[in-house]
């Protein structure tokens, strides 16, 4: 039987540890740096320790915990061999969920009207079509996808930029670095999907986000290197950025004293937009050491020049 290694912030894992049993009769599992760890051939990861995945000479196979494997490939060090992630449609149902709750905390005025609560004002703002609000998605793959169908569903107006052309029904779709600055220009309200590359980590900067409408709102739930956080405060207190949800940050947990708690017009959430199950992770990465024992192909393998 296969062993299996678990490499993260110490305890964070281990709930999988009953089910990789179960699903894996005979199964060794160690949590780095452990010595059983070393000498592991599957490695379960999340953010990973620099230098811990090549210092395992039996490794035969990467596993992310999540969608994304950014927080495994920042590491130079990662040894050439698979790397598969967890592709999970409850986390697709979940993230399109938390889209549609930002969008309407911006569109129908609840960053306001919470605002007005707490000082006892009793204010009303006009009340706008679905239509007349627009919403540019940053990414359309599974995630981007899902969340333009159903906003599209809903009356919005839905444009989507990739890095690639694509098309979808009733979106208004951009493509490629060249059409980046019109898309970002039509989006009352943006929203980041986009995985975590070489090619994206800053995208959201002063540059780029200056380009979208004054009063503009941008909702982050892909990964926090995407935005340069110091050029969207000034963006949002000069009064251009109307206000942000953020779900995702650089550092994580975000500290307690860290001033965007405190920001007027940013809400902080604890990284909570789509989280997959231990067991559904638990049960990918036991059906993927399943395949590897028999030589079978492998589910949900990482294109690693395009970075998913």
């Amino acid at each position: 039987m296969i062993s299996v290694a678990l490499l993260s912030r110490p305890g964070l894992m281990d709930p999988m540890k009953a089910v990789l049993a179960r699903e894996l009769p005979g199964v060794t599992v160690a949590s780095w740096p452990e010595p059983a760890a070393r000498d592991a051939e599957l490695a379960v990861c999340w953010k990973p320790e620099p230098g811990a995945l090549a210092a395992m000479p039996k490794l035969r196979l990467i596993h992310s915990i999540a969608a994304g494997v950014d927080n495994i490939l920042s590491d130079p060090t990662v040894p050439d061999m698979p790397l598969c992630r967890i592709v999970d449609p409850g986390i697709t149902s979940a993230m399109t969920e938390f889209v549609l709750w930002a969008t309407l905390y911006f569109h129908r005025d609840f960053d306001r009207v919470i605002g007005n609560a707490r000082d006892g004002l009793w204010r009303r703002y006009e009340q706008r079509a679905a239509g007349d609000c627009r919403v540019g998605i940053l990414g359309l793959g599974a995630l981007g996808t899902d969340a333009a169908r159903r906003l599209v569903a809903l009356g919005y107006a839905v444009s989507a930029w990739s890095r690639s052309p694509k098309q979808l029904e009733g979106v208004r779709t951009f493509s490629g670095a060249d059409a980046l600055d019109d898309f970002l220009s039509e989006a009352d309200i943006l929203v980041s999907l986009l995985p975590l590359t070489p090619s994206t980590v800053g995208l959201l900067d002063a540059a780029r986000l200056s380009r979208l409408p004054k009063g503009a709102a941008l909702i982050l739930c892909s990964r926090g290197e995407h935005l340069v956080m110091d050029d969207m405060l000034a963006l949002l207190r000069s009064g251009h950025l109307r206000g942000a949800v953020l779900d995702v940050f650089e550092q994580e947990p975000l500290p307690a004293d860290h001033t965007l708690w405190r920001e007027p017009g940013v809400l902080v959430t604890p990284h909570m937009a789509a989280i997959a199950s231990w067991e559904t992770i638990a049960q990918q990465v036991a059906e993927n050491a399943r395949r590897l024992l028999r030589g079978e192909p492998l589910l949900n393998v990482v294109d690693r020049v395009r970075g998913y």
